[in-house]
């Protein structure tokens, strides 16, 4: 703990030295920046986040830990999936199970992946059978925004969300309608293309977007292994969106999004593997449709809407022959392998607002929530419910205290009731650009269907894991916002963990193998998350733009009851992206990426080393309405695995063209918007 202790004062006092250095040499070309444009000064807005709330705050404003990641900054790094842009966050681990389309899961302070409820376009997206969402499949077109909410979210947002929310949100179209089509290529036989298109007209907006993806040569298991096959990879997406005003200020949102991706697999078990599997496949597809309406009733009140449902259909085949690459044997794969597995998720939600005075508002609502999962041949439909109500109070004094406060009450049809409450204040001192805030929450997981019902493992008598949070931290700005710096502890309890346990008395009759499903874990996390955002310079000669910004967390997580660190959760981890623009037409973004050491398993088993990746793209507006774009990844091609046996790409080179087309009656528009 000592130890740890003195790495972490280590790598803070660097980022303060750092911090120090950078401001030293840059504040003269900052100033200059601000006086070579006082005549027409930058105003940043300050974007609005409803997460937090579940109503419309100023970031400003915002009580809880939070973080925005815009369309615009996806657009720079040419970012291709979600995971592309998460792996950048603070807070956050993500890890691929062997590239695109593979599972990869998102895990916040700690938690594990099934305590990150991840929602797009109000629609639950966690599977019903498994409880987490594989960020591999989706990519970042027609994404407008992703909203990342640390710690437990639970009050407003129910079960799932015992480690925090990411809420990923469709582009709204505005402006003059424009289609945009793009085609890319690159290695690994990579092809991708699609096209979109977006605007307003009257009190319609909309967009849309249609894509493709295909890519081969590329094994799932480390080929430095010795795995020899390569796995391709096929997705086809598209989503929409559609708003209409309505009377009264009121607007109605219809959103929509398909997924369908086929991937090859391999196995990484280590019972005489990892595998190179032949003819291993997975192919899935998923429906995504939201609706809401909003309705402002008197100026004091306001009501919304929301319905939203989720399916997916999972088929995996285990192929028709496997080769270990340690002792290079052949077998036939396991048949447990092959499966068949259909959820669904439903979602209706209504909730209140009523402005009390100036400085209350009160946010009442009630949610009824539906989870459906079966697995062809092994069992028949399940099904989670619940119907949950909850009250929020926020308050506003002077637009400098902000404190909110609330309650939630959760009945479930298999383990009955949970009750979860928050408490988060902030002050903020305008004069000096600071803002200081802390929150305390408590949260829930219900248990998924697979560890209630799965044969031999469900356990039905299982009851929601539960969970604590804490977090105290500051936010500063200086000139203008050209420097923004963040920092701040966290602390988080998980109790009554579900974990499979070899109990031959408590697993009776649950399963004859002596092993099921139970909660009996617990563990703890606590850390510290510092950030900066630096607009280093701006309007200058050759210098257009250059901006810097960097996150760091230094992470303890510890099992409480076998005293070892939680798997997969580095101590260390870090991000910096880099982006120059020395004239308008021409953009450089630079990433680099670092993640510390960590065990693959539990019980501080199969360590994995640190690694470190630096990604770099470049794109230039040939004319306003073509831009050509080269991204390359790992360009120091680095050998490493971010989960063990799996692999990850070598030095990669991608380019494309993006085109814009003004349709009839619009005015001409840049290239660079998302495709």
């Amino acid at each position: 703990m000592f130890s740890g202790f003195l790495c972490s004062c280590f790598f803070v006092g660097c980022f303060r030295s750092v911090g120090l250095l950078i401001i030293t040499l840059f504040f003269p070309i900052m100033v200059s920046a601000a006086d070579s444009q006082h005549s027409e000064p930058v105003t940043e807005l300050d974007p609005m986040v409803v997460t937090a709330t579940k109503t419309p705050v100023p970031l400003s404003q915002v009580t809880s830990a939070v973080e925005v990641i815009t369309e615009e900054s996806m657009q720079r790094r040419h970012s291709r999936t979600l995971v592309d842009a998460l792996n950048l966050s603070q807070g956050l681990a993500t890890f691929s199970s062997g590239g695109p389309g593979t599972n990869n899961t998102v895990r916040i302070r700690g938690g594990s992946s099934a305590q990150t409820l991840v929602l797009i376009d109000g629609a639950i997206v966690n599977s019903a059978t498994l409880g987490e969402f594989n960020f591999g499949t989706v990519t970042t077109d027609n994404i407008e925004s992703v909203t990342v909410l640390r710690g437990a979210q639970s009050m407003l947002w129910g079960s799932d969300a015992a480690g925090g929310v990411v809420d990923i949100r469709t582009k709204r179209g505005s402006g003059d309608p424009v289609a945009r089509i793009f085609s890319e290529y690159g290695s690994f036989n990579s092809i991708r293309e699609g096209g979109s298109f977006a605007g307003q007209v009257g009190p319609v907006d909309f967009s849309a977007t249609l894509t493709r993806w295909d890519m081969s040569k590329f094994s799932a298991v480390n080929y430095r292994r010795g795995a020899v096959e390569r796995d391709a990879f096929r997705n086809w997406q598209a989503s929409s969106l559609l708003g209409v005003k309505g009377p009264w200020d009121g607007r109605l949102e219809l959103a929509f999004r398909w997924i369908n991706n086929d991937i090859d697999l391999d196995n990484s078990s280590t019972f005489g593997g990892p595998f190179d599997v032949f003819k291993a496949q997975s192919s899935g597809e998923q429906f995504i449709y939201s609706g809401s309406y909003h309705q402002p009733i008197t100026d004091w009140w306001d009501q919304k809407m929301t319905l939203a449902h989720a399916q997916e259909t999972l088929i995996t085949q285990a192929g028709d022959n496997q080769r270990s690459i340690t002792t290079g044997l052949e077998s036939t794969p396991a048949a447990f392998g092959n499966s068949d597995i259909r959820t669904k998720s439903n979602r209706i939600e209504w909730q209140s607002n009523f402005q009390i005075g100036k400085p209350l508002l009160l946010t009442v609502g009630y949610q009824y929530r539906e989870q459906r999962g079966e697995n062809k041949g092994t069992f028949s439909e399940k099904t989670l419910s619940s119907h949950a109500g909850f009250a929020q109070l926020q308050l506003n004094l002077f637009d400098r205290f902000f404190a909110t406060g609330g309650f939630r009450q959760d009945s479930y049809n298999t383990f009955g009731d949970a009750t979860t409450y928050r408490v988060t204040g902030a002050y903020r001192i305008k004069e000096t650009g600071t803002k200081f805030r802390t929150s305390y929450a408590t949260g829930f997981r219900a248990p998924s269907i697979n560890e209630l019902f799965f044969p031999n493992f469900g356990n039905p008598d299982l009851k929601p894991e539960k969970s604590q949070s804490f977090d105290v931290g500051i936010d500063q700005h200086f000139w203008d916002k050209r420097v923004t710096i963040s920092g701040g502890y966290f602390w988080n309890r998980y109790r009554q963990l579900i974990v499979t346990a070899f109990d031959p008395v408590g697993c009776t009759p649950f399963t004859p193998f002596g092993f099921c499903a139970q909660n009996v874990g617990s563990a703890k996390s606590q850390g510290w998350e510092g950030s900066a955002k630096l607009v280093l310079a701006e309007g200058l000669p050759y210098m257009q733009l250059l901006d810097l910004q960097g996150q760091y967390t230094y992470t303890i997580t510890r099992d409480l009851e076998t005293g070892a660190r939680l798997p997969r959760w580095p101590v260390h981890q870090g991000s910096v992206v880099l982006t120059y623009q020395p004239i308008t037409p021409l953009s450089m973004t630079t990433t680099f990426r670092y993640v510390g050491s960590r065990f693959n398993t539990t019980g501080d088993q199969q360590p994995l080393p640190d690694f470190y990746v630096i990604n770099f793209s470049v794109s230039y507006d040939i004319t306003p309405s073509l831009q050509g774009y080269v991204r390359v990844d790992n360009i120091l091609n680095r050998h490493y695995e971010e989960v063990l046996y799996f692999g990850t790409p070598v030095r990669s080179v991608f380019g494309g063209v993006r085109v814009t087309f003004d349709l009839p009656g619009s005015k001409p528009s840049s290239a660079s918007g998302n495709s």
